[in-house]
């Protein structure tokens, strides 16, 4: 879906560009504290920045782009909060409209009625299942959904994890990525594609036709991809991206290797606290399956579920992520 810039406000736009940095420095296992010294700013710059008391600079883009290694994810809200700002300063010539991808910021027309992820690993491959409930609740159709696809084995070392991705990119032929709609197949289309971090649109159409999103229509997608476990690792993170109702997460392990589960919960106001609730476990035909949901979480929250396994801690390798 495309919307236009002067759907945005210059406050969403902050927030969006804050909750963006906040993401990748979750991602790379960073406290603010560190990324403020990674990045030669004071270190309640960075915190007024994420919280979004301070509003960005494009040097402020720049540093955290390149110490995040963000795939220029930081640096497109970056341009996207310099659009908005334009377009609403007072003396600033009226620009023409720009259209945006995808917004994630309050004000999208798409909203997740039910979101439900079951992380699969079968003790060599992690395999993904993604099942979205979309409604349109906007005025013109939507015939594209973004998705994306993060590792990172050595959080808090960006250098290590870099060079292990050069050496050990990921691959679209090892990630096997498939979606269906409707009980159609979905082509896709590469947005970003990086070492570590792939964005790929999900389109509403295949060979044999278009079946797109009509304004008030809701519709099941669902899409998986694998990563081996040389590129994963041991916590799972979900960061809401658009206004969500109901947030479901299941992870599933070999019960002989006698999983255990945690898992922490951060918004855009406060640092990494205990989930308020914990993960539910049940056995399933030698699988260990652990379940955690919530209702209506806050826009831009993230939710981490970790893990190790104590029967044979060879098996825990060093972390990674996905969205």
């Amino acid at each position: 879906m495309d919307a236009r810039d002067d759907a945005l406000t210059i406050e969403q736009a902050a927030e969006a560009f804050a909750a963006e940095v906040a993401y990748w420095r979750e991602v790379r296992g960073l406290a603010k504290r560190e990324l403020a010294r990674r990045m030669a700013f004071d270190p309640s710059y960075v915190s007024h920045v994420e919280s979004g008391r301070h509003r960005p600079t494009e040097d402020f883009a720049r540093r955290a782009e390149e110490t995040l290694n963000a795939g220029k994810a930081i640096w497109k809200r970056w341009l996207d909060f310099e659009a908005v700002k334009l377009r609403t300063s007072p003396s600033a010539a009226v620009p023409a409209p720009r259209r945006v991808e995808q917004p994630y910021a309050t004000g999208s027309a798409i909203v997740v009625e039910h979101d439900a992820a079951r992380l699969d690993y079968d003790g060599r491959l992690y395999r993904l299942t993604m099942r979205r409930l979309l409604r349109n609740t906007g005025s013109e159709p939507i015939t594209r959904y973004l998705i994306r696809i993060s590792v990172d084995r050595y959080p808090g070392e960006p250098e290590r994890s870099n060079a292990h991705y050069r050496e050990n990119p990921l691959t679209w032929d090892e990630l096997a990525l498939a979606a269906t709609c409707r009980g159609e197949a979905m082509r896709w289309q590469t947005k970003h594609d990086r070492d570590a971090f792939k964005e790929v649109w999900l389109l509403f159409d295949n060979e044999q036709g278009r079946f797109p999103l009509y304004p008030g229509e809701s519709v099941w997608i669902e899409y998986a991809y694998s990563v081996g476990k040389e590129k994963w690792g041991r916590w799972f993170q979900r960061a809401v991206r658009l206004p969500t109702e109901h947030l479901q997460v299941e992870l599933a392990f070999p019960a002989e290797l006698d999983p255990a589960v945690w898992g922490t919960e951060t918004s855009m106001t406060a640092e990494a606290a205990p989930l308020r609730t914990a993960p539910v476990q049940r056995e399933e035909r030698g699988m260990r399956v652990f379940s955690w949901s919530t209702s209506t979480p806050a826009l831009h929250a993230r939710y981490r579920l970790e893990w190790r396994f104590r029967a044979r801690p060879e098996h825990d390798v060093n972390q990674g992520e996905f969205r």
